[in-house]
C-alpha cells in the first residue's frame, strides 16, 4: 500500500515574475532557433566521445561557446578527457547558476567491442556518425547526452542574445566521465570523475540545474553501488565425469546463487522507496573461464550487480544489507563457496524541495505546461546529479520528453534506442523551462534569494 510520502504532491500554479521579467522571458524565448539547435546536436553527435575520450567534443563545445561570446574554456582532466566550462557574467549582485549535462556516451560504437552485447549488430543509433531524418537527429548519444548539453547551450545563448541584464552568472558546464562506466584503459574514467574534477578545480555555483530525460522535476538524486561476487569451484577438464572427487563446478553453483539473488533484488525497491526514488537492482554481467578453451571449466565464476540507492541509504549500510542477504543465501546452500566485495560507491543526494531552484523549476514546468505540476514519477536513473549535490551545490533535475516514451521507429524500439534518437521539436518547451529558471534565478539580488 502506498504511504503518504510516496504520493505526488499537487502544487498550485504560480508565477513569480514581475512584468519586466515576463518581457525578458518572452524576448529570450523568441530567440530560440530550432535550426541552430539541430545543427549543434548533429555536430556534437558526429564527434565520438565515449567515456574517457571526450577531449574533442568538449573542445568543440568550448569553441562554440566562445564564438557565441561566452567566456568559455576547455578544462583538461588528462590527455584524452576533459570538460567544457562557459560563463555568462552577471553584475555580481546575484546568484550564480550552473547548467549541467555530461558529454560522454555509454557505448564505444565499435563492432569488436559492443557486439553482441548491444544486440546482433550496431544500429544507426549506436554509431558515432550523425544523420538527420526530418526533425530527428540519429547517432550514438544524439539524445543522451548530446541533445541535453545542446539544449542548455541554446537556452543560455538565447538569454545572451536577448541581452537580459543578469545579476548572477550563468555557467554552462559539461563534463566527461559521467556515464556509469569505469573505463580502466582510459585512466579509470567514469562514475562522475569529470564533474568531480570540475567542481574541485575552481568551478562552483549557488545552485544548479541538470538536464536529463523525462519532463519532470526531481530534487532527489539516486546513488549507486556495484558488487562483485566470486563463486569458487576448481578448474576442471571437460572429459572428467560428473561426481569425480576434486572437481567442483563454479558455474552451476553461480546459477543457483543468481536465482536467489534475483528474488532478493525484486523485493529490494519496495524496501527502499523514498519520496521520488524507487531504487532498482540488476544482475548485469557474468564472467567465467576461457571462451577460447571451453575444454577447461574455470575455478571462478564472477557475478556483477548494479544496485541503486535513495539519498538516505549510506554506503556502509548497503554493504551490510547485501552481505546479510548473501550470508542468508549461502546458509541455504552450504555447498556454494563465494566471496563478495563492493567495487563502486556513489552516495545519493537530496536538495530541500523548498529550495529556490527546486521551486523555480516547478514554476517553469507550470509556465510551459499551463497546469499545476502533479509531482514526479518514481525513478532510479543515476546521474552526475548525486555527486554535484553531494559536493555542495543545491541541484534540481529537469528534462525533456524521452523519445522512448513515444512512438519509436521500429528499428530503434528495443533496448536503449531513445539514447541515440533526438527529436528536435521536443526540446523547445524544455529550453523555455531553462530560460525561465535562468531569468527567475539570475535577475534577482542575493538578498531576494536568501543567499
Amino acid at each position: 500500500m502506498a504511504t503518504l510520502w510516496n504520493l505526488p504532491v499537487v502544487h498550485e500554479m504560480s508565477s513569480n515574475f514581475s512584468e519586466e521579467q515576463r518581457r525578458w522571458y518572452e524576448k529570450a524565448c523568441a530567440c530560440i532557433d530550432a535550426a541552430r539547435l539541430k545543427q549543434l546536436v548533429f555536430d556534437l553527435t558526429d564527434i565520438h566521445s565515449p567515456t574517457g575520450q571526450e577531449k574533442q567534443a568538449s573542445q568543440f563545445l568550448a569553441d562554440y561557446l566562445s564564438q557565441a561570446n561566452f567566456n568559455a574554456r576547455y578544462q583538461p582532466v588528462n590527455e584524452n578527457s576533459g570538460n567544457c566550462i562557459g560563463r555568462l557574467k552577471g553584475s555580481g549582485d546575484g546568484a550564480n547558476l550552473l547548467l549541467y549535462a555530461p558529454i560522454d556516451t555509454h557505448l564505444d560504437g565499435e563492432v569488436d567491442i559492443d557486439v553482441p552485447w548491444v544486440g546482433p549488430q550496431l544500429r544507426d543509433d549506436m554509431i558515432p556518425q550523425a544523420q538527420v531524418r526530418g526533425e530527428t537527429v540519429i547517432g550514438l548519444g544524439a539524445s543522451n547526452p548530446k541533445s541535453m548539453i545542446a539544449s542548455l547551450t541554446e537556452a543560455a545563448h538565447c538569454v545572451k542574445q536577448a541581452d537580459i541584464p543578469l545579476l548572477g552568472d550563468v555557467i554552462v558546464g559539461s563534463a566527461g566521465g559521467g556515464m556509469p562506466w569505469v573505463s580502466e584503459d582510459r585512466n579509470h574514467t567514469g562514475i562522475s570523475s569529470g564533474v568531480m574534477h570540475m567542481l574541485s578545480h575552481g568551478v562552483t555555483a549557488d545552485m544548479g540545474v541538470i538536464f536529463k530525460p523525462w519532463c519532470e522535476v526531481y530534487h532527489e538524486h539516486p546513488g549507486m553501488t556495484w558488487f562483485k561476487i566470486t563463486v569458487w569451484g576448481s578448474m576442471g577438464y571437460a572429459g572428467i565425469p560428473r561426481g569425480t572427487p576434486g572437481f567442483d563446478s563454479s558455474i552451476v553453483p553461480a546459477a543457483r546463487l543468481i536465482l536467489e539473488l534475483e528474488e532478493w533484488l525484486a523485493a529490494y525497491p519496495d524496501r527502499h522507496t523514498s519520496e521520488q526514488i524507487k531504487p532498482e537492482g540488476w544482475i548485469a554481467a557474468l564472467r567465467s573461464g576461457w571462451p577460447d578453451k571451453p575444454a577447461f571449466p574455470g575455478a571462478a565464476c564472477e557475478i556483477y550487480i548494479d544496485l541503486r540507492t535513495n539519498p538516505d541509504q549510506k554506503m556502509a549500510e548497503i554493504e551490510a544489507e547485501f552481505s546479510s542477504a548473501m550470508r542468508d543465501i549461502l546458509s541455504k546452500y552450504p555447498e556454494i563457496k563465494a566471496d563478495w566485495e563492493m567495487t563502486v560507491s556513489c552516495q545519493g543526494s537530496r536538495t530541500d524541495p523548498q529550495h529556490w531552484v527546486v521551486q523555480s523549476a516547478r514554476r517553469s514546468w507550470e509556465e510551459v505546461n499551463q497546469k499545476a505540476y502533479p509531482g514526479a514519477a518514481l525513478m532510479s536513473g543515476q546521474t552526475d546529479a548525486a555527486t554535484i549535490c553531494q559536493l555542495g551545490i543545491p541541484l534540481v533535475r529537469v528534462g525533456y520528453p524521452y523519445i522512448g516514451e513515444k512512438e519509436m521507429p521500429e528499428e530503434f524500439a528495443e533496448g536503449l534506442g531513445g539514447m541515440g534518437v533526438a527529436f528536435i521539436p521536443d526540446l523547445i518547451d524544455p529550453i523555455k523551462q531553462i530560460i525561465y529558471i535562468i531569468i527567475d534565478s539570475c535577475t534577482r539580488s542575493r538578498d531576494e534569494l536568501n543567499l
